[in-house]
């Protein structure tokens, strides 16, 4: 807590609030007491400015282009911890010793299975469902399976049912992609690591042997933690909220997967393959689209340039960009669309136009090459996304409980009409 006071005048009175300031220097105004000391509230569309809680989870500096998870560097992690680590330090808050991250692996290879029952659930969407719907209608479900979900006061059992989702998602989200392609579904494989066990869960057929390549999973390692949490984001913000009215774990992520799904969050990866195939089919100008995005009056905007938080580089992007590089390199990939990523890539750095307003290449940009690359389809490009995002989205639903956060509950400017008398339908005209 900060020893200054923010004042306010209001109607010619004076108000004093209390402010704060975070460990990285974050200066805050705590107006929890705004509307019982003057009967105003704030409006700030989309939250843009204002702070829902206190979060100890990840920092998030747009102008620097910082991220750190619990005080660690996003390049450190992406680099040199796996997956599983990362999760583990999101949601107990340091990275595992040794006997830690041996018993968090084997606790989630003991539950990659998926109870039977399910599949008569799953064998009921269509085989064109979007996979975001699947997985997000089998994720609430398990709160059927798994009713002790709904007693939130015996961390040992929080503990099973966080282990649960990260074990089960993974073989949840293949179940689409097999069914979208008519193939059968494959098991987990336990003696694969958690990336592995997942590319063999996607890519194995029963008539052929597989063998995951150590590149591919390297690269699906860096994607998952680099997008494992991202600070008070959409799907984060609703996750929380829903987890407030005490809802439980399974129905607050399923929330946070609906709200991933939005071409304006989570979707953005699979906006840019999709833009870079109308390239394409229009003779592959990116030139020609490169202009049109210059020119406000064209109606085309460049999907995978900019971010809404970060003023500067995407940290993510650099790291993402050498991963791209380097799995692109490994596999020899020949792809028409991947060609033109690179080239609009290439102008976007070189242009003036881009540089002086920052709009760099972002992460959703070489996500998407990456997992088109990896023979991932489009439609589950948000769904990967979804799986990296699951620690953010556990750790933050575990700290709003933790810190006996209050239910969410937003205020409005109403601006309908004001009392009107009730006239009966036959008097209406």
């Amino acid at each position: 807590m900060s020893s200054q006071n923010a004042e306010i005048i209001l109607d010619d009175k004076k108000f004093e609030f209390p402010t704060l300031e975070g460990t990285e220097g974050e200066k805050a105004i705590d107006i929890g007491k705004l509307r019982d000391l003057t009967g105003y509230i704030t409006l700030d569309s989309g939250y843009k400015n204002t702070g829902a809680t206190q979060s100890s989870i990840t920092f998030l500096d747009g102008e620097k282009g910082v991220l750190r998870y619990r005080g660690y560097s996003i390049e450190d992690l992406a680099e040199k911890a796996t997956f599983l680590e990362v999760a583990y330090l999101l949601i107990y808050g340091e990275l595992p010793t040794t006997e830690q991250y041996a018993h968090f692996e084997n606790e989630i290879r003991t539950h990659t299975l998926v109870n039977e029952d399910m599949r008569k659930i799953f064998e009921g969407f269509p085989v064109n469902a979007h996979p975001m719907g699947v997985i997000s209608s089998l994720v609430s479900a398990m709160s059927a399976f798994y009713p002790d979900s709904y007693d939130s006061k015996q961390p040992d059992a929080t503990n099973l049912h966080i282990v649960r989702l990260l074990a089960k998602l993974p073989t949840i989200a293949t179940w689409s992609f097999k069914k979208s392609q008519g193939h059968p579904v494959n098991y987990p494989n336990n003696a694969l690591d958690y990336c592995s066990n997942f590319l063999h869960m996607m890519f194995a057929l029963p008539v052929d042997k597989y063998e995951v390549d150590p590149a591919v999973s390297k690269a699906l390692n860096k994607l998952l933690i680099l997008h494992a949490d991202h600070e008070q984001n959409c799907s984060t913000s609703t996750v929380r909220l829903v987890g407030s009215s005490q809802a439980n774990l399974y129905t607050s992520i399923s929330a946070g997967i609906g709200a991933l799904w939005g071409p304006l969050h989570g979707g953005a990866n699979q906006e840019v393959i999709e833009m870079l195939e109308d390239i394409k089919a229009d003779g592959g100008d990116t030139q020609k689209y490169i202009d049109m995005a210059k020119d406000k009056n064209s109606g085309f905007r460049l999907f995978g340039f900019g971010h809404r938080v970060y003023k500067n580089f995407d940290p993510r992007a650099k790291i993402i960009k050498k991963a791209a590089d380097d799995v692109l390199g490994k596999l020899g990939v020949n792809d028409p669309v991947l060609d033109i990523a690179k080239r609009l890539e290439k102008a976007a750095l070189e242009d003036e136009y881009f540089i002086k307003r920052k709009l760099y290449p972002n992460v959703d940009f070489y996500s998407g090459i990456i997992y088109r690359a990896l023979g991932i389809p489009t439609n589950m490009f948000t769904v990967m996304f979804a799986i990296g995002r699951l620690p953010g989205w556990i750790a933050q639903w575990q700290e709003m409980r933790e810190n006996k956060e209050p239910i969410g509950r937003p205020r409005q400017i109403y601006t309908g009409p004001v009392q009107r008398d009730f006239v009966a339908i036959n008097d209406r005209k």
